[in-house]
């Protein structure tokens, strides 16, 4: 990196009740007059078998009570979804303003490590999600192959030459450090999928790229490929070393369509639910990607080629803001299913679109 840029690096309801509004509320089983609730057959007594203020009361008071009670389950249950939201977010936030002030010395390349840490906190809910649960479902495993290939290529980059590292204290090792650990992260999520949890993989709905004859599972090419491509052909020189060049800028371009399978997957789901942990592993992937964003905006210009063309640079802003793009509708819907401790609904889609 120059040594004038701005990282340079030296430089189910409690209350019993059914569909169908509950036990012993309907007409005719206790409430309406039937046998023995009829006013024609008068006992010897001062009341009769016709009496029916008295049950249907007790009976309108056990109702009442059982709803009472199915609400106060229903908040509970969303009560306690939401302290968990809260804390496992909380505690994030909590660890990325301790690497801040500890080691960045308030240095705006600091963007790239937070970016960093936040995707390895998504990788890290998602071990959560698979291992805790022992269910691989909601998971695509195209989008764990594509990042096993994202964080390899840029490990070969970043150790080896430190031209696309931030210019503050995380650049001398957190930034290695967090990247290899969500290489790790995902190499045991992608494990977890095609090991010990195969059984409850949705092979069925993880079909992006599937077409023309392409073999089952190797969708993922259809990515990959192009990209590589791109990135042999358009690439800075911040390196000055060609295979360490394209080794980051093929990171960098192919972590911003990793996602695309793991959306179009979400699309494909019938009943358009998505388990809370997954959204939050999406969620963090994708508030790394708007973090390095927010830096590229600023530092683009770093991105040239060794003739001194920035289209390395612009290419990286529109890859970058495409995928953003793609994930507004989550976005949206996922501030919905957190705020309201409710399961996140996407909405139907008849092609790639939008989530």
């Amino acid at each position: 990196m120059s040594s004038e840029g701005p990282y340079a690096r030296y430089a189910a309801p409690a209350g019993g009740q059914d569909a169908y509004g509950g036990y012993g509320n309907a007409p005719g089983y206790g409430n309406a007059p039937g046998y023995g609730q009829t006013q024609g057959y008068p006992t010897g007594g001062d009341g009769g078998y016709g009496q029916p203020a008295a049950g249907g009361d007790y009976q309108q008071s056990q109702t009442d009570g059982g709803d009472d009670k199915s609400k106060k389950g229903k908040k509970s249950i969303a009560l306690q979804a939401l302290n968990k939201n809260v804390l496992m977010w909380s505690g994030f936030f909590s660890a990325s303003l301790l690497v801040y002030y500890t080691l960045s010395g308030g240095d705006f390349s600091f963007l790239m490590t937070y970016g960093a840490m936040s995707r390895m906190f998504g990788f890290a809910i998602l071990n959560v999600k698979t291992f805790k649960s022992q269910r691989a479902t909601g998971i695509s495993i195209k989008t764990l192959q594509l990042y096993c290939l994202v964080f390899f290529f840029r490990l070969t980059s970043i150790i080896r030459h430190e031209g696309y590292l931030p210019y503050d204290k995380s650049g001398d090792w957190l930034y290695h450090f967090i990247e290899i650990m969500a290489l790790i992260f995902t190499a045991s999520a992608l494990w977890g999928c095609m090991g010990p949890f195969k059984q409850t993989y949705q092979q069925d709905m993880d079909k992006f790229g599937e077409m023309s004859g392409m073999p089952p599972g190797l969708g993922a090419v259809f990515l990959a490929v192009p990209v590589l491509v791109v990135a042999i052909l358009i690439h800075p020189n911040l390196n000055s070393d060609f295979l360490s060049d394209v080794a980051w800028t093929y990171a960098m371009y192919l972590e911003s369509v990793a996602l695309v399978p793991q959306l179009y997957m979400f699309q494909k789901q019938a009943s358009g639910v998505v388990e809370l942990l997954t959204a939050h592993f999406v969620a963090a992937l994708g508030f790394g990607r708007l973090l390095e964003f927010a830096f590229w905006v600023y530092s683009y210009h770093e991105l040239a080629t060794a003739a001194g063309s920035k289209l390395p640079g612009y290419l990286a802003l529109f890859s970058q803001f495409m995928q953003l793009v793609l994930m507004l509708d989550f976005f949206w819907y996922y501030y919905m299913a957190v705020k309201n401790a409710t399961p996140l609904v996407l909405p139907s889609h008849t092609g790639m679109g939008i989530v």
